[in-house]
């Protein structure tokens, strides 16, 4: 219902690019231009200084980019109400999920929820949670659910389950007969990581840092952003890792590969991630409350 013109512009003041924001609006860069030019006629003022191929906002511009952020959300939010009155739960679920969740819990939270509500649309984001934080905090992601808690005052942050982290190893590494591992021990070994942003890699930092070993003095050899990835790296002898629990069940089973728990252990918490300051829709309501009972169950039987 927005004026198509206002969208058009708050999608290029975002971006900062009329190209990014033509493959986001699915549109041609001259159709973008022209609608952009249109808002301007409209407030006979320009809206952004081109310069050297790059442009940013003028006063005017950053004026209205204010007015457009409030009339696109009560838009947003009038459409979500209105369609809400046919008591169905329905529409896209702009949903971003970290990496180990994402792979490895999700899958089965979506699935059930999609069964008891077919009329919803998922559209999924797989990212570090660093990356899922911020576009939850910029309003592009409706839910996140992310391995380690929010670090900006915007997002409702609602704590879902434990999560145990554990050095994971090769059966026939000198590590596999121990009953457990202390970071003393992991700082001896060549660690095949997460990378930086990743929720698991700013754990397991934390809490060496926390029991007496400087993170920068692990042996690092390789640093990978899939959890998929260090398996199979660690499962080849090159390495330990340190994941979650929930991520190696199936090679547990397999005896592929052995995990011991830390000493002290290592639980963090999965947590569910809401902007604060935008309407929350009966369909984030309904998933947000499925997720974190579904989550709490499945971890409880783990």
């Amino acid at each position: 219902m927005a004026d198509r013109r206002l969208q058009v512009f708050h999608s290029v003041a975002k971006q900062l690019s009329f190209t990014k924001a033509a493959e986001q609006l699915f549109m041609t860069q001259p159709a973008v231009t022209f609608q952009v030019k249109q808002l301007e006629e409209h407030f006979n003022t320009r809206l952004f200084e081109r310069k050297r191929g790059r442009i940013t906002l003028t006063p005017a511009g950053h004026l209205v980019m204010g007015y457009a952020e409030k009339i696109l959300a009560l838009s947003d939010e009038m459409d979500t109400r209105v369609g809400e009155l046919t008591g169905e739960v329905s529409g896209p679920l702009l949903l971003g999920a970290s990496m180990t969740i994402a792979e490895f819990i999700l899958p089965r939270v979506l699935g059930e929820f999609k069964a008891l509500h077919p009329q919803v649309q998922t559209q999924m984001t797989v990212a570090n949670s660093e990356i899922i934080e911020n576009r939850v905090a910029e309003l592009s992601l409706d839910v996140g659910l992310v391995e380690s808690p929010s670090h900006l005052p915007n997002i409702v942050t609602e704590v879902c389950c434990d999560d145990e982290l554990v050095v994971i190893c090769a059966p026939g590494h000198t590590l596999a007969r121990n009953r457990s591992v202390t970071p003393q021990e992991v700082l001896a070994e060549p660690v095949i990581s997460r990378e930086s942003g990743s929720g698991t890699r700013e754990f397991a930092d934390n809490y060496f840092r926390d029991n007496g070993v400087v993170p920068d003095e692990l042996n690092i050899v390789m640093e990978l952003g899939s959890p998929e990835a260090i398996k199979g790296v660690v499962e080849s002898g090159l390495g330990i890792g340190i994941m979650s629990r929930a991520t190696v069940v199936k090679e547990l089973r397999l005896g592929t590969l052995v995990a011991l728990p830390l000493k002290p252990r290592l639980i963090r918490k999965f947590s569910v991630l809401t902007p604060q300051e935008k309407f929350r829709s009966r369909l984030v309501s309904a998933f947000v409350e499925f997720a974190l009972a579904r989550m709490r169950q499945m971890a409880d039987n783990t």
